[in-house]
């Protein structure tokens, strides 16, 4: 049986959706989020496949060292496994076109 080999980016997206899991787990913080990011509750599931938005959602969660350390024991990961994937996603993001 092969092992499947994740890509840096793949395990980011992977660390990021469940950040975001994790905070629409809680209806204080994810209102707390949704307030900050100006993202609606009706286009959340949309905005999950955007790499803008997993970063945004890194970042929520690494500003807080409390919400750290709850996603942290949540899922298993430990900090330096979150902040590298949000190093990951910063590192493979495109440009954004300005208007």
């Amino acid at each position: 049986m092969t092992k499947r080999v994740h890509k840096p980016r793949e395990v980011a997206e992977i660390v990021a959706i469940q950040a975001l899991s994790f905070i629409a787990g809680d209806g204080e913080r994810l209102g707390r989020f949704l307030a900050e990011t100006g993202i609606g509750p009706e286009t959340l599931r949309a905005s999950a496949s955007d790499p803008h938005f997993l970063a945004g959602v890194l970042d929520f969660v690494l500003r807080d060292d409390a919400t750290v350390s709850a996603f942290s024991e949540s899922t298993g990961h430990h900090p330096t496994t979150i902040a590298a994937a949000r190093m990951a996603l910063g590192d493979s993001l495109p440009e954004r076109e300005t208007p």
